[in-house]
């Protein structure tokens, strides 16, 4: 079931044509709309689908509240007897930079490699996933200790769309920054070096976080950014920081049987295959359409409809440039591209090409004014990360749900802690160049 609504019949509020961003002499600046909250996945939505599609989506939300029970159940035997428990872990930076995944071979049977590989086996969850910005280079975790550390914000307020329903459970599996894949990959690398009982440790350990990605995986090919699905955006397929992609990615290598993963039995690589196809398909249902013609893709996605959602207060449910480039550079590196995947790409790069900005500068981070768009001659070309799918004009949002049409009215903090401008397009630009001349553009339309 595929949506092709326009951000204005996703945002009531927003207007139909949006203002400049690029506010020249004359232009106002203004507040053009209120982000909204994604609808909720649940088993009353999915009654309104089509009989056939029900099946699997209610089976899938049952599996779901069945392995979260699981997993509270897990912890809360853990605490029986506990007069007290131990704190959270830390929990703070991207912890997949504390488990390297570039050193020698040899370095993962060192003590300090080690170290991690217990740390990560502690805090896998029951599931067989793990949380994110958790530091790895640290000592196992305790009986009683939370499987995920605090990631609730900083900045929330009542009605934010970033609370959980549970803040002591939140994250508790994720796919975001990095988590769950990193550690997985980190495994194999441990199993290959380490000796016997040792290295079987590990390798169940992989196995286990494979299945958990297996079984996290929508009917319809994409992946939540937390499972057991934890409510809010998070339920949403979620392509933002390439979550989907480096999914997929993962289990081409399995599916292989390559780059760690050559013990995985036939069973898994079969099952890892048939879901990097559906990855696939659902990355082309995705792409958003303008006037039949393909365009970029959005950062999250409703689960059901495939319509574009909102994610944090200040993220709407438009094009998304950065997640996009992610999306073309894995459809590129496909060996025989469909005529569709051929089609999608060329129409992603198209529109890439069309909306580039030249001539302004994203700059002035620490200075008194914060980051601000300003003119600049000469300077290398630039794209907003979030664009309205009727009129292409930039679209910024703040904490407090606004969504502007000029990024200098944004507030400071705002401002200063978001890339809403950026050069990502280059690189799919640059892996284009090479790419169109086996695959031309004139080949099929876009």
């Amino acid at each position: 079931m595929k949506s092709r609504l326009p951000l204005h019949r996703l945002h009531p509020l927003l207007p139909l044509a949006l203002s400049l961003a690029l506010v020249g002499p004359g232009a106002t600046a203004r507040v053009v709309g209120q982000n909204l909250p994604p609808p909720p996945l649940t088993a009353e939505r999915v009654e309104t689908l089509p009989a056939h599609a029900r099946a699997a989506w209610l089976d899938y939300l049952s599996r779901s509240s069945a392995q979260q029970a699981q997993d509270r159940a897990a912890l809360a035997a853990e605490r029986a007897g506990l007069d007290t428990w131990p704190a959270p872990p830390e929990s703070h930076g991207r912890g997949a930079e504390t488990m390297p995944l570039n050193k020698p071979a040899a370095w993962y049977a060192s003590e300090e490699a080690v170290l991690i590989g217990r740390n990560i086996l502690s805090y896998q969850t029951p599931a067989g996933g793990w949380g994110k910005n958790q530091p790895r280079d640290r000592p196992p975790r305790a009986r009683g200790q939370a499987f995920v550390g605090n990631n609730n914000s900083k900045f929330a307020t009542p009605g934010d769309f970033d609370l959980p329903k549970d803040a002591a459970w939140s994250y508790v599996g994720t796919i975001d920054n990095d988590a769950t894949i990193t550690e997985i990959r980190f495994l194999t690398r441990l199993a290959a070096q380490a000796p016997g009982a040792a290295s079987t440790v590990y390798r169940e350990a992989a196995l286990r976080g494979i299945d958990y990605v297996l079984h996290a995986q929508f009917p319809n090919g994409g992946w939540p950014q937390v499972w057991p699905l934890q409510g809010g955006y998070h339920d949403a397929v979620t392509l933002n920081d390439d979550a989907v992609v480096e999914v997929a990615e993962l289990l081409m290598q399995v599916a292989k049987g390559s780059d760690g993963f050559e013990f995985f039995p036939q069973d898994r690589r079969l099952q890892a295959a048939q879901a990097v196809q559906r990855s696939i398909q659902l990355l082309l249902d995705a792409q958003l359409r303008q006037g039949g013609q393909r365009t970029l893709w959005a950062q999250q996605y409703d689960a059901l409809t495939l319509a574009p959602v909102s994610a944090r207060n200040y993220e709407p449910g438009a094009p998304c440039t950065a997640e996009s480039v992610g999306v073309l550079v894995f459809l590129m590196g496909l060996p025989e591209p469909s005529r569709e995947v051929q089609a999608a790409v060329h129409g992603g790069i198209a529109t890439l090409e069309r909306i580039a900005v030249h001539g302004r500068a994203w700059d002035g981070k620490g200075t008194a004014e914060g980051r601000r768009l300003i003119d600049k001659l000469g300077s290398r070309p630039l794209w907003a990360r979030f664009y309205d799918l009727d009129t292409w004009q930039p679209l910024f949002g703040d904490r407090d749900k606004s969504l502007h049409d000029d990024v200098n009215e944004l507030s400071r903090e705002r401002r200063d802690g978001y890339n809403w401008w950026g050069e990502w397009p280059t690189k799919a630009l640059k892996a284009y160049e090479a790419w169109s001349a086996r695959w031309p553009r004139s080949a099929t339309k876009p």
